[in-house]
């Protein structure tokens, strides 16, 4: 028997399908009446090693990639980089070399082990983001989302992180800290680029519904940040110095809880609200102030200051000052005094709200600790709405009820009826409307760094913004920016990339010097697969139509609220353009759990990580595939054991061993399967009926269930029922019946190769076989084959296992089930001294023995 050496095989069959262009996927109107299905992980930022955890993503991709070829599909399977990004700077600036060649290296080292894993990617179509043929595109779609609109530039506070140097979106703050580096993210006032992702909140939000192949949990955790309530905006006059009031002489203010307006007894606008700016730059306040202009900045200052993490949690030390000035309230004409406070931010609402102490448990706090009226106008009774009756609850108090007799004409209505009559009331009037705020906010697009897209727009003292005519892009990063972490962006530093004239007027003028989060680059990559090399297009619209949505997509969960949002948001937009006719960029979505090693997630600070080529090197990339696949199942945390690692390749040495072992005693290939009749010995028999039952397992675990794991399982249960049929009936005494041990053999391979290709190719070609398994039709099982006479039952005692018993298919008597599980020994020892009230029996599967003391 030959050795089985995993080092040779896997090089060999790796040569042979690159040379043979195994898994090319040829464009959409070469593929014929093939059914097709994109399969498809996100693509890994070239940081100059994979991990394990790249390891898994990739590998149950592969999978599926592999079994869907095999089942008849065209697949389309294509890699690339995304390698645009800070990571690459902050490298480029530490080891004093270019990012682009930082990447470059990176790229070739991980693109080699990656090939030297087996995967079955289209390198033909392989693309990088840091190219300038690829972020060009990114240029072009940006000039398209501003003559549509969807991108602007404005002057507004924006998340600013002082170790990274840049500013963050609203998705890339968690807790109050990047993203990146979690550190602490400041406000600033910064003149940025956004993408209107706002547009789309209502779209993006009712699409959830129909991701019924996604996550729940992701699902929920969009619905969230997309974060939808359903209001009226109402208008309150401003009663104060004229120079401070909006242009319009008017505060809107959102609110969810319209019905509670009677028992507003003052206003809060946040630090940063355009009406505080106005009052203090008005230099007068209201005859109650307490205090002048300047000692009103202070508080104002100090209140802003406050870190914006603090500002949104629940338990907040609330602080305010007032300002002097009143709202009126339009419902009953009150005069409202107005305050700052620092729990109210901008990016919620209005960034002003009607504070409802009586209602509302934050008010409350705030009016309690600067004795300000809380004033009940929701009672629990129904029947005596009376201020100082009826069933009035603790305070605050923000459940559903009924309007007490202090709220006017709309007294004693039930709180929903309220909010309905009110809202139309306030649009009768014309102070007010329904309305619909989201919780989602624009996407912040300008970046302060240099590896990222150059915005393609110059600003010119006479034209003022102007766009880069197509003919003129790409904009290409200057390759001499002074790459270090000076204040700025480095590319303002560039006078050569600076220095422009304005193209619709001739005078110099100046370009954009942020770039593009690098987000933009992973929003529209699947598409760009389809047409990798098209300098005409950014990809063609036949094959986008053809191809979306991706069939499958495969990632961390951490991307939930970040890359899959944007990503979305793009295919709408794009949608919107023309480019492309589907809603959403994936059907599917599959969340693979992380890698973890001593009960914590891998990572180089902790000391903690596999080396991938170390693990191919002394295994093999079919047992390191294998493990990541059968250690847990995909959505599960997979913890890292180096004895499961040795326990797979086991497996395959016990696979290698059979097949390789027996390969010259099975009948030829051409002798075909003979007859399964009652005339098969019982232990061919049973491995018959075993190969079918696997067959069945393994498909629906692969293609319907995505749970490799089990799968794998079946396998090694095969593995075991051909070494058994073995011990009992040789191949060589098996004869004429021997054509059961090909048929089994050659299904154990078929089946191993999504998992272990290499070896099961290898296996495949010892079984006398010329074909490329990677096309070769999936098995089909036999139903017929798998029916019995017999069943096996499972037996419990209250409810746990206890035995098995082989019993005929069509008993069901609760009697004789039990007769025949107390005859057993072992079960009979768990019901000793115990009362057998009585049996519970799942026909053909579970017996339940009940018992009592």
């Amino acid at each position: 028997m030959a050795e089985y050496n995993h080092s040779e095989i896997e090089k060999r069959w790796q040569k042979h399908w690159r040379e043979t262009a195994a898994f090319r996927t040829p464009p959409a109107g070469e593929s014929g009446e093939a059914e097709r299905f994109y399969c498809l992980e996100m693509l890994p930022y070239p940081s100059g090693r994979i991990h394990i955890g790249h390891v898994r993503n990739y590998s149950i991709g592969d999978a599926v990639a592999r079994n869907r070829r095999m089942r008849g599909y065209e697949v389309m399977h294509p890699i690339g980089w995304d390698a645009l990004g800070l990571p690459a700077e902050n490298a480029a600036i530490e080891q004093q070399t270019h990012p682009a060649e930082w990447t470059r290296k990176n790229i070739d080292a991980m693109r080699a082990q990656l090939q030297r894993l087996g995967f079955s990617y289209d390198w033909d179509r392989e693309i990088a983001s840091y190219q300038p043929e690829y972020y060009g595109w990114n240029q072009w779609f940006f000039l398209r989302f501003l003559e549509n609109d969807l991108a602007y530039r404005k002057d507004g506070p924006v998340n600013w992180c002082p170790s990274c140097a840049t500013v963050l979106a609203n998705e890339q703050v968690e807790e109050g800290r990047c993203w990146r580096c979690d550190s602490e993210v400041e406000e600033r006032r910064l003149a940025q680029w956004f993408y209107r992702i706002t547009r789309y909140a209502e779209e993006l939000l009712d699409g959830l519904d129909g991701l019924t192949e996604w996550p729940e949990r992701v699902i929920a955790m969009q619905r969230n940040w997309i974060g939808r309530s359903r209001g009226t905006e109402i208008a309150f006059a401003i009663d104060g110095p004229e120079e401070a009031a909006p242009s319009d002489g008017q505060l809107r203010i959102f609110t969810t809880r319209v019905d509670t307006i009677f028992g507003a007894t003052f206003m809060v606008v946040a630090p940063e609200h355009p009406f505080v700016r106005e009052l203090l730059d008005g230099g007068e306040l209201g005859a109650d102030a307490s205090m002048d202009i300047e000692e009103l900045r202070a508080e104002v200052e100090r209140l802003a200051a406050m870190p914006r993490r603090a500002r949104r949690g629940e338990d907040i030390d609330k602080h305010g000052v007032f300002t002097g000035s009143y709202a009126i309230n339009p419902f009953n004409g009150e005069r409202l005094p107005i305050w700052v406070a620092n729990f109210v931010l901008m990016d919620y609402g209005t960034g002003a709200i009607m504070a409802v102490p009586a209602h509302d448990e934050r008010d409350h706090t705030f009016a309690t600790k600067y004795d300000l009226p809380v004033r009940p106008v929701i009672s629990l009774a129904t029947e005596d709405p009376e201020p100082d009756g009826g069933d009035l609850p603790d305070l605050p108090f923000s459940e559903e009820g009924h309007l007490l007799s202090n709220c006017g004409e709309f007294s004693g209505l039930g709180t929903a009826d309220a909010r309905a009559t009110m809202t139309a009331h306030a649009k009768t009037l014309g102070f007010g409307h329904g309305a619909i705020d989201y919780k989602l906010k624009d996407w912040g697009l300008s970046r302060q760094r240099y590896w990222g897209t150059p915005i393609p727009i110059i600003h010119c003292p006479a034209c003022g913004v102007v766009p880069v005519p197509d003919e003129d892009l790409p904009v290409v990063l200057p390759a001499d920016a002074p790459l270090d972490r000076g204040q700025g962006s480095p590319l303002e530093r560039v006078e050569s990339f600076v220095n422009v004239d304005c193209p619709r007027c001739g005078v110099a003028a100046r370009r954009e010097t942020d770039t593009m989060d690098t987000f933009v680059d992973s929003s529209w990559y699947y598409l760009r697969y389809l047409s990798p090399n098209d300098a005409t297009v950014p990809f063609s619209k036949i094959e986008g139509d053809a191809w979306s949505p991706v069939d499958l997509y495969i990632g961390g969960v951490e991307h939930a609220v970040l890359h899959l949002l944007y990503f979305r948001f793009f295919c709408r937009a794009l949608r919107d353009l023309g480019l492309l006719s589907v809603d959403e960029p994936t059907r599917g979505l599959l969340t693979q759990g992380m890698v973890t090693k001593d009960g914590a997630k891998m990572s180089k600070s902790k000391g903690n990580t596999v080396d991938p080529d170390e693990m191919v090197e002394r295994y093999g990339a079919d047992t390191t595939r294998l493990f990541v696949l059968f250690a847990a199942p995909p959505v599960r945390d997979l913890e890292w054991d180096e004895r499961g690692v040795e326990g797979c390749a086991r497996f395959l040495g016990r696979v290698w061993k059979l097949i390789e072992g027996e390969a010259s005693s099975l009948p030829p290939v051409e002798a075909g399967f003979g007859d399964a009749g009652p005339s098969l010995p019982e232990p061919l028999a049973q491995l018959h009926r075993k190969v079918h039952e696997t067959v069945r397992r393994v498909t629906r675990d692969v293609e319907e269930r995505l749970q490799f794991n089990t799968a794998i399982a079946a396998l090694m249960e095969l593995t075991n029922a051909c070494n058994t049929a073995r011990q009992a009936v040789s191949i060589v005494e098996a004869g004429e019946h021997s054509w059961v041990y090909r048929l089994a053999f050659e299904r154990l391979a078929v089946m191993l190769s999504v998992f272990a290709p290499h070896i099961a190719q290898e296996l495949w070609t010892t079984l006398g076989h010329s074909e490329d398994l990677t096309r070769y039709p999936w098995p089909e099982y036999d139903p017929s084959v798998l029916q019995s006479d017999e069943a096996t039952m499972i037996v419990q005692v209250d409810g746990r296992l206890r035995g098995r018993l082989v019993v005929p298919t069509d008993l069901a008597d609760e009697q004789r089930l039990t007769e025949m599980a107390m005859a057993d020994p072992v079960i009979r020892a768990h019901v000793e001294g115990r009362q057998l009230r009585r049996s519970i029996v799942v026909p053909g599967k579970i017996l339940n023995l009940v018992t009592s003391p």
